[in-house]
């Protein structure tokens, strides 16, 4: 009897003496292998810095301007997607100002920026300072401001100018292999600027009054680009170009539908940097 106390002890010695032996062989490596260690936490910390997302605003209120819900629905998506957001927009007149109340253009006109700051609450920049080089992706929310302010396809159709800085920036973009996300009517820009790609509006018949811009889609396959039909609910990308597109406010839905989408748009994008 009073030899298993001594037993056990000297086994615990035997053990303790192991375990020490395999603790200092593990400190060795570690040491060793200290360098492969700082590279994969730099790998790390490179691939998961927050995309630097410019968002590119052309007014404020649907039928002058950026449409207020979508661009609000960019903005919460990326914000909750640890996106760091920027937003300019053109320092130029409107095509001119609407009465929301009425759908009738006012006697006074108002300034692209201005107007746009409303929504960025105050922290925009005019869109000349905008460069490839300084972001990861840019979007373009839409209203009718893309179709009067950003372009001329509200009066000209497939015809459309496109103002310069908004050419100058997605044809940057495009050509930095930079994705591009555009909602609504917004996606004509590229329809227009970047021939051959592939975009939507949502769809290509009005289908009882649910899709009264459905005529969009013809504009854009005469400017030479593809349009996809897609649901409100749903985003397409053109992986080749780098391009996602949803139909936002194209279709007559209720607000949940296009935040949804919106959304879809932006996990699109987002997922075009890893």
């Amino acid at each position: 009897m009073l030899n298993k106390p001594r037993q056990f002890f000297v086994h615990f010695c035997s053990f303790a003496e192991k375990m020490f032996s395999t603790v200092k062989a593990a400190c060795h490596l570690r040491k060793a292998l200290h360098p492969l260690f700082l590279v994969r936490n730099v790998h790390a910390s490179i691939t998961s810095h927050s995309p630097n997302v410019a968002v590119v605003l052309s007014g404020c209120g649907v039928y002058d301007g950026s449409e207020v819900h979508e661009s609000s629905a960019v903005l919460v998506h990326l914000s909750r997607s640890g996106a760091d957001i920027s937003m300019f927009a053109p320092d130029i007149d409107q095509m001119h100002a609407i009465d929301h109340t009425k759908g009738e253009p006012m006697d006074i006109n108002r300034n692209v920026l201005v107007e746009s700051a409303r929504i960025a609450r105050g922290k925009i920049s005019s869109l000349s300072n905008l460069k490839a080089t300084d972001y990861d992706a840019v979007i373009f929310p839409g209203g009718f401001g893309a179709a009067k302010n950003l372009s001329s396809f509200a009066v000209d159709g497939a015809n459309m100018t496109v103002n310069t800085d908004v050419e100058r920036v997605i044809k940057e973009f495009h050509n930095n292999g930079k994705p591009i996300g555009l909602c609504c009517i917004a996606p004509v820009l590229a329809a227009r600027v970047l021939p051959g790609c592939e975009v939507t509006v949502g769809q290509d018949k009005d289908d009882g009054g649910s899709w009264p811009y459905a005529g969009t889609a013809g504009a854009i396959a005469t400017m030479g680009a593809k349009h996809v039909n897609k649901n409100v609910d749903e985003a397409y990308t053109d992986s080749k170009n780098k391009i996602v597109t949803t139909p936002a406010f194209m279709c007559e839905t209720k607000f949940h539908e296009i935040f949804d989408g919106v959304g879809k748009m932006i996990d699109g994008v987002l997922k075009l940097l890893r």
